[in-house]
């Protein structure tokens, strides 16, 4: 049966084993890029919503929108940036020239025109000083207009004899000019310029000239440099804005645009979300995410995917035969436990603790097992504990004949003497002979009744706070002519402590503690009683000198009828109960108690919680 099971546990593993790894090589070589790219595009389409929520509340402050810019690429992995109408990036406040226009024959209605760089050359030429403009540096400009839209594309500066040009612009100019232009060098920018300036008829090519009045590159540190640093996004952004300028159809970025393109094997997503600030003007939130993490993590997977297999399948084995043999083991345990349980041997225990099924019907097991244990031991006590009650009603019936015996046989010895007139004389004494006896079977019933009360319990304390010292003053107080009539001398050293208790019954408990003391204490001996702070409790003791307890019946002075004599004479006095009934008193109170032998005597004591 242990080898079926095994077999069976270890082909289902390495079947679902298998099965899920195949379905993961197909699913990751097939399905995961396209799947990938698919969440990746509707993760950063969700951001844009989000971030263009934050771009209108933020229309105009430039440094949050950079701020925000940079964690949005922080936070998924992508470059984004706003641009105006025009297609010029809006943050882009550092990074420009301002050229004062001369009066001559200029086309545009402004005195001045501020000219982005980041189109005509990178951030690092700026920071490395390869850009040889400063102020009042004569230039000659060239714009590109187009449905009110003016983009200067070409500068050339007199004094530096240096020119830069936005060459995805004069790719598109080049475009259209393959067919018309018959200039006789094809490759110089300016005839060319200057033919469109004269003959284009789709778009506005115009040529001024003015003076630098301002040059402004961002620092190294600055945090506007972080748009600049890309080119290849900053390319992306020229053509859109190239794509804005020369493209017949104007509408074409009404709407949200996801566009793909692909460059050194790489593959890139474009984000266009045209957006109204709360001046009225269109925006656009341009973004770009590359593809390239998914393609190497897809051709990862291709290239090692067979050691992936093989060791998928090493662990497959592995914990195949590791799980089977630790769920076919527990089962041949339980059952070899079951057995021993039917047979009630109750002495061996299921050592499993996984948290599982199997677990579970192992710590049920083992419950069972010792429920069944408790129940039978307890079972096993109870009957015991039936023969010691039954034994204890035999000492009880025997204590209560012994103790009513000795007192009806002197009623019916007296009854019958003053039947018989005899001694008519001392009729007197046999009456009261047998008022005192009447009066101890009086008080062995009052005993009696009063420890079954205590015994049944269902009796509860009523706690009260009272001075211990007043109690203890009183009970000897009462005792004074017990104790002068044996010549006995009387120790107190008792402190004024409030103690939380029942006052009758604590009463009632010392006076059986002094009762007993007077009763077993020589004559001319001493008694000392105290009660002492112990932490938050009280100690009290009554110590008695005289014979001590043989210590093997030390805690049978707590039980009904004993006596310290061997005989049980009645001579003593008492019905036998008082230390029983001072026992469930204070365990009723719920406070240790006890009796031990002094050096020459015994001492009882008890303790008191002190009142708060």
């Amino acid at each position: 049966m242990r080898i079926g099971i095994v077999l069976k546990l270890f082909l289902l593993t390495s079947v679902l084993c298998l099965l899920i790894t195949g379905t993961i090589y197909i699913g990751q070589t097939i399905f995961f890029k396209q799947y990938y790219a698919n969440r990746k595009v509707e993760d950063i389409k969700s951001s844009i919503r989000s971030f263009e929520k934050q771009f209108i509340k933020n229309t105009g402050n430039v440094q949050v929108l950079q701020q925000l810019e940079q964690d949005f690429y922080r936070d998924h992995n992508t470059w984004l940036t706003t641009l105006d109408q025009n297609g010029n990036i809006k943050t882009a406040k550092d990074f420009y020239i301002t050229i004062e226009l001369a009066n001559l024959k200029n086309p545009l209605p402004d005195k001045t025109i501020t000219i982005p760089l980041y189109h005509l050359f990178t951030i690092e030429n700026a920071i490395n000083n390869e850009t040889p403009l400063s102020n009042g540096d004569i230039v000659d400009l060239y714009t590109i207009e187009k449905n009110n839209i003016v983009v200067p594309f070409y500068l050339f500066s007199v004094q530096n004899n240096t020119n830069w040009l936005n060459q995805l612009i004069w790719t598109k100019i080049n475009e259209n000019l393959q067919t018309n232009y018959e200039g006789k060098n094809p490759d110089e920018v300016v005839p060319k310029l200057d033919y469109l300036i004269k003959y284009n008829t789709d778009f506005k090519i115009n040529r001024i000239k003015g003076k630098v009045i301002d040059v402004r590159f961002p620092e190294r540190n600055d945090v506007s440099r972080f748009i600049y640093t890309n080119s290849l996004f900053m390319d992306r952004i020229n053509e859109f804005q190239t794509s804005l300028l020369l493209s017949k159809n104007n509408n074409q970025y009404d709407s949200f645009k996801i566009l793909e393109y692909e460059q050194n094997d790489i593959k890139y997503i474009l984000f266009i979300d045209p957006v109204t600030d709360k001046n009225g003007e269109i925006n656009y939130i341009f973004s770009m995410a590359s593809l390239q993490p998914v393609d190497e993590a897809v051709q990862m997977v291709k290239d090692y995917f067979v050691y992936i297999v093989a060791f998928v399948l090493m662990l497959t084995l592995l914990a195949s035969f590791y799980y089977s043999i630790k769920i076919a083991r527990p089962l041949l345990k339980i059952n070899t436990t079951t057995r021993k349980i039917a047979n009630l041997d109750f002495t061996e225990r299921i050592s499993i603790t996984s948290k599982d099924e199997i677990g579970d019907l192992s710590q049920n097991i083992n419950f069972l097992s010792e429920t069944l244990y408790s129940h039978i031991e307890q079972l096993q006590k109870d009957i015991e504990k039936e023969k010691q009650l039954e034994n204890t009603r035999k000492e009880f019936i025997s204590g209560v004949s012994h103790e009513l015996k000795t007192p009806l046989s002197i009623m019916k010895s007296c009854i019958s003497i003053l039947k018989d007139g005899v001694a008519s004389h001392k009729k007197d004494f046999y009456f009261d002979a047998m008022e005192k006896e009447v009066d101890k079977m009086d008080h062995l019933i009052v005993d009696m009744l009063e420890l079954a009360k205590y015994e049944s319990g269902t009796y509860k304390m009523k706690m009260e706070s009272f001075l211990i010292d007043q109690v203890i003053s009183h009970i000897c107080e009462q005792l004074w002519m017990e104790i002068t009539k044996k010549h006995l001398s009387m120790h107190l050293d008792v402190a004024p402590i409030e103690v939380m208790a029942n006052h009758h019954r604590i009463e009632q408990v010392i006076t059986n503690f002094i009762t007993n003391a007077i009763r077993y204490t020589p004559e001319n001996e001493r008694i000392f009683i105290s009660a002492l702070e112990e932490n938050d409790q009280v100690k009290v003791c009554v110590e008695n000198k005289g014979a001590s307890i043989p210590q093997n019946q030390l805690n049978k002075v707590w039980e009904r009828f004993y006596r310290g004599d061997t005989s049980r004479l009645r001579s003593e006095g008492g019905t036998g109960l008082g230390l029983a009934i001072a026992k469930n008193i204070l365990e009723l109170h719920g406070v240790k108690y006890g009796v031990i032998n002094t050096g020459d005597g015994v001492l009882f004591f008890f303790y008191l919680n002190k009142a708060t």
